[in-house]
């Protein structure tokens, strides 16, 4: 039986047409390679080579050993590659970082479909905002995750699409919403201004803001209505920022998925036209992405597009 090693030294020297390419490329030392092809004629039994000057060439069996040997080492890698992409999605561990509101409502739907596809592969889940999920992909702490970035920022967000090495897959876009109590008083009630449902209204209001990136959204529609909103309260949580706002301490803007995941009865939420959150799913580094990786981020776009079908599932006040 042929021995795989030495069939690949073969393979090299016929494809570099010398002992020293054959080194170089298969990272031998040129006696090595040397012994290889020895031990290939011993077992053969035939002359695979002849000395021409200071190099070699191969003779007609060796040329004819060397094609067929091509398309076997050719046949074993395909099979590896098969056998790792099926072994990787039926074992071993894929971990996630995404921010709060998706954890609470489409990532479960693709953890549940990823568990059932593939039952032994171990998903580790992680809360993060976005910036911090960025720096756990560089630093190789998470495989994949689920970020988000707004539409028109002003030029004040770091997008991270335009990040070296990140690769980013949309998987839906959400609209914000204005968020006041559900009995907001009479001052409170205009209607839209400058194109913006309630905002100006506002501007005497106390705000609550949430991460730095929905912070700086919320200045920058504050400041196309025309009026730089005073925040009283910070608070990423976005049950507590739906508690402070039915309690009458303030008003606030919040996202889709934020008001899908948990609904506060005492706000009332009203759909600002043009402000856009886009949710992506993103992975570090060069394609292809590991079987296991590229199985959770099948899963997240199935669920994305299935469990939160946008701004319309999100009940608002006309």
């Amino acid at each position: 039986m042929l021995d795989v090693t030495r069939l690949r030294v073969l393979v090299a020297v016929a494809r570099t047409g010398s002992v020293t390419g054959a080194a170089r490329e298969l990272h031998y030392s040129q006696p090595s390679v040397s012994h290889h092809l020895a031990r290939l004629e011993a077992e053969t039994g035939a002359g695979l080579v002849q000395r021409v000057g200071r190099g070699i060439r191969l003779t007609e069996a060796g040329r004819l050993l060397a094609d067929r040997g091509a398309e076997i080492l050719g046949r074993l890698d395909a099979a590896s590659s098969e056998l790792a992409a099926h072994v990787g999605l039926r074992q071993g561990r894929v971990r996630l970082a995404a921010f709060p509101s998706a954890l609470g409502t489409f990532v479960p739907a693709a953890a549940a479909r990823l568990a059932a596809d593939h039952p032994g592969l171990d998903l580790r889940l992680v809360e993060t905002e976005t910036p911090q999920a960025v720096r756990m992909l560089r630093d190789g702490t998470v495989d994949a995750a689920v970020i988000f970035r707004y539409d028109g920022d002003g030029g004040r967000q770091h997008d991270v699409e335009m990040e070296d090495g990140i690769r980013t897959r949309p998987l839906l876009e959400e609209s914000t919403y204005l968020v006041t109590p559900a009995d907001p008083p009479p001052h409170a009630r205009a209607a839209a201004v400058d194109g913006r449902p309630g905002l100006a209204a506002h501007r005497d209001s106390e705000w609550i803001a949430g991460c730095d990136r929905c912070r700086a959204h919320l200045l920058d529609i504050c400041a196309e209505a025309g009026f730089q909103p005073h925040v009283s309260y910070t608070t990423d949580d976005y049950v507590a920022v739906q508690a402070l706002v039915a309690a009458g301490l303030g008003v606030t803007t919040l996202p889709h998925l934020a008001l899908s995941a948990a609904r506060n009865p005492g706000v009332r939420a009203v759909r600002l036209p043009g402000s856009v959150r886009y949710v992506l799913a993103a992975t570090y580094g060069e394609p292809p992405d590991p079987p296991a990786t590229a199985a959770l981020l099948d899963a997240l776009v199935v669920a994305a597009s299935a469990g939160t079908p946008g701004a319309t599932a999100v009940p608002v006040s006309p």
